[in-house]
């Protein structure tokens, strides 16, 4: 049987099915119709809602300016309030709308097979990483369909109509192929071109993203592919979400055949799903129909049918399925080329072998990737200097000022120079920005407490390290094991979670403390695009510190061990490492003067943090000349900032944004200019480089 003609007889297959689940989800797309009669624009849940206003926010979909504008004038509770942004996003779109989708566009390829002398179109395909092409299992159903298969890049019209000459690329199944009968998705590898390139490098690529919050029922979706094997078309923004089930979205869109393999896009060019079947107008006993009423006739052509909707994959069900799967070193490779935001990087290292009880290595802690192959027993251990930090050269800033990187936790097996180093140059790219002199490595004080702070917690329970492990319950695997800092961590993460705007559950659906912390860890990890288990990992090991007298004093007391005992002090911190500092300031030599505080991503600002700080708070501590706080809106961490709704005494703040998936980290706080110039404008002129 020719390639084609299979892949229509899937495609028959495929179009049936969809049929089936449209009408068993009928319910769901009239209660939308009925709220959305009663004026309601997005009728989705308000968690869902929520979750799609931050991801706005955060990710500049819309400005933060227009967002409050739209909810100033009114009293609005929290449903309106998300609709009213959701409203504006929808009927607003910034410039970058346009050349963005470009951009989009020529990701987008034709997928066509040589059969008997010509080509035949397929469908669409699109890529997601650098040489991943992402298609319908339909079109293409084992690894013999896609070896006879190319794809072609830039089949369309240039801006004045006339064809533009495509790049054609073959197929590499026989390396990568990954494909799913039931999610109707394959996942091949693109060869590269003559000269060696792969193609993502030429036409860029689409960064997939395993979190929720892409898109709510009512909004509008865009559809790029080759419908009918014609040169690339677009269906655009007059299309909307009808239904979200668990594994497909429901969509109206003008889309034809062809389009299969189609990536489905929101308005800010973000891949929510991928195009799979259009939906038929069918009969009482499940028969496709023509758009004259008569019951479809194989022969009679796909233009007879009577569509009525179009049907897609969501994009986080098949990166979570690709997440399972058992693959080999090299194909794991190939996966976390799609990126941080798929979910998928942390299958490509080797499984840690622990045999201490250690904190997880998660994969991104504190802006640094943590050694996940770290032995932590008794006989691996730094040298005692590497274990306490390192000093700054005696004529560092004329001797007499001094800056000193307090870091956050997660940074056992670093050598502490490198740390020092990526600090350094983070800053002195903000530094150069805001027109300052930059700083030399060696003229930074970097305390060093991350094994201490290790071996420290040992006693508390053990938990899995691989994150295929922990991946069903980042709660527990994180969980400190003593009853009063366990339940520090609970209360951590709730508040956390209230703060960032996860809805009040009515009285009569009040949940438990157990589903609270869960949900508060879903709510955080969706609204901010961090791992749920790198979130609950640092709130774990703050309460740890701050609950377990044994452990502040053994890391207050090795940072005391590389810290100067004389002269004026600017001291950047971040994370737990700014928890650290306000309490060290209650034992700092006396002859020390604290000129500047620099905090980063901290959680000073909640409750369950501040009342338990050795300094009192929430009281800007009196040795402190100047505190400088900055915090980035998407940081789990910095949730209960600005600060001074909740401190007392001078202090003066920045948000910053920093970008998706790195919210929490240092090197990208400390490169903002506003940053930096805060830190610059307190030290003299640096010693030469």
């Amino acid at each position: 049987m020719d390639i084609s003609t299979k892949v229509q007889e899937n495609k028959l297959a495929r179009t049936k099915a969809a049929a089936e689940r449209y009408r068993w989800s009928g319910s769901d797309r009239y209660d939308a119709w009925q709220r959305q009669e009663r004026g309601e624009a997005f009728p989705d849940s308000p968690e869902m809602l929520a979750a799609r206003a931050a991801r706005l926010i955060q990710r500049n979909g819309i400005p933060v300016g227009a967002a409050m504008e739209a909810i100033r004038a009114d009293s609005l509770d929290r449903p309106r309030m998300y609709e009213r942004i959701l409203g504006v996003a929808k009927d607003l779109q910034a410039w970058s709308f346009l050349p963005r989708g470009v951009r989009a566009a020529r990701t987008v390829a034709r997928i066509s097979v040589s059969e008997n002398g010509r080509e035949i179109p397929l469908g669409t395909g699109f890529l997601v990483s650098p040489r991943l092409l992402l298609t319908n299992h339909h079109v293409f159903p084992d690894v013999t369909a896609a070896r006879s298969a190319f794809v072609e890049f830039d089949a369309q019209v240039t801006i004045d109509n006339a064809p533009e000459v495509s790049k054609r690329f073959a197929l590499a199944p026989d390396t990568l192929f990954i494909a799913d009968y039931d999610l109707d998705f394959a996942l091949v590898l693109v060869s590269p071109d003559a000269d060696g390139r792969p193609s993502g490098e030429t036409f860029g690529w689409n960064r997939l993203s395993v979190q929720t919050g892409k898109l709510v029922i009512g909004e509008p979706v865009n559809i790029i592919g080759h419908p009918s094997g014609r040169l690339k078309e677009i269906s655009i923004r007059e299309n909307r979400l009808e239904a979200r089930l668990d594994d497909f979205i429901q969509y109206q869109t003008d889309t034809e055949p062809g389009s299969s393999g189609s990536p489905v896009f929101n308005d800010q060019w973000e891949v929510t799903a991928l195009h799979h079947s259009g939906v038929p107008r069918t009969d009482d006993q499940g028969r496709v129909l023509r758009r004259d009423g008569q019951i479809w006739q194989e022969g009679d052509g796909d233009d007879a049918i009577d569509w009525i909707s179009n049907e897609g994959v969501r994009i986080s069900v098949i990166l979570k399925h690709l997440a399972t799967l058992p693959l080999d070193d090299a194909r794991l490779a190939f996966l976390a080329e799609m990126g941080s935001e798929s979910g998928l990087q942390d299958g490509t290292a080797p499984r840690p072998v622990v045999t201490g009880l250690v904190p997880p290595p998660a994969p991104s802690v504190d802006g640094l990737y943590v050694e996940t192959d770290v032995r932590v027993d008794a006989t691996h251990v730094r040298t005692a200097a590497a274990c306490i930090g390192l000093a700054a050269g005696p004529t560092a800033f004329g001797g007499s000022r001094h800056l000193v990187f307090l870091h956050g936790r997660g940074q056992q097996g670093h050598d502490p120079e490198q740390l020092r180093r990526y600090w350094t140059a983070a800053l002195n790219g903000g530094l150069t920005r805001a027109c300052l002199p930059t700083i030399a490595p060696a003229d930074v004080w970097f305390p060093f407490y991350g094994l201490q702070l290790v071996q420290a917690m040992q006693t508390r329970e053990g938990i899995p390290h691989s994150p295929w492990e922990v991946a069903g319950d980042p709660v527990e695997a994180a969980a400190p094991g003593s009853g009063t800092t366990r339940r520090l961590y609970e209360q951590m993460i709730i508040e956390a979670a209230a703060r960032s705007g996860r809805p009040a559950k009515q009285p009569a659906r009040e949940e438990g403390l157990s589903d609270a912390v869960h949900q508060g860890l879903s709510w955080l990890a969706d609204a901010t695009n961090l791992d749920r288990l790198l979130i609950a990992a640092i709130f774990a090991d703050v309460a740890a510190y701050l609950d377990d007298q044994r452990i502040r004093d053994t890391v207050l007391n090795c940072v005391l061990q590389t810290m100067p005992r004389t002269g004026r002090l600017v001291l950047v911190s971040h994370s737990l490492g700014t928890v650290v500092a306000m309490d060290l300031l209650t034992r700092l030599d006396p002859r020390v003067e604290v000129e500047l505080l620099v905090t980063a991503g901290s959680p000073l600002g909640l409750d369950s943090v501040y009342q338990r700080l050795l300094t009192g708070g929430p009281q800007r501590p009196d040795r402190v000349a100047r505190w400088f706080n900055t915090w980035c809106p998407s940081d789990p961490v910095s949730i209960g900032c600005p600060l001074r709704d909740h401190w007392q005494g001078e202090l003066v703040e920045t948000p910053v944004a920093n970008p998706a998936g790195h919210a929490h980290d240092i090197e990208e706080y400390l490169a903002h200019p506003e940053v930096a110039q805060a830190i610059g404008a307190s030290l003299p002129s640096p010693t030469p480089v």
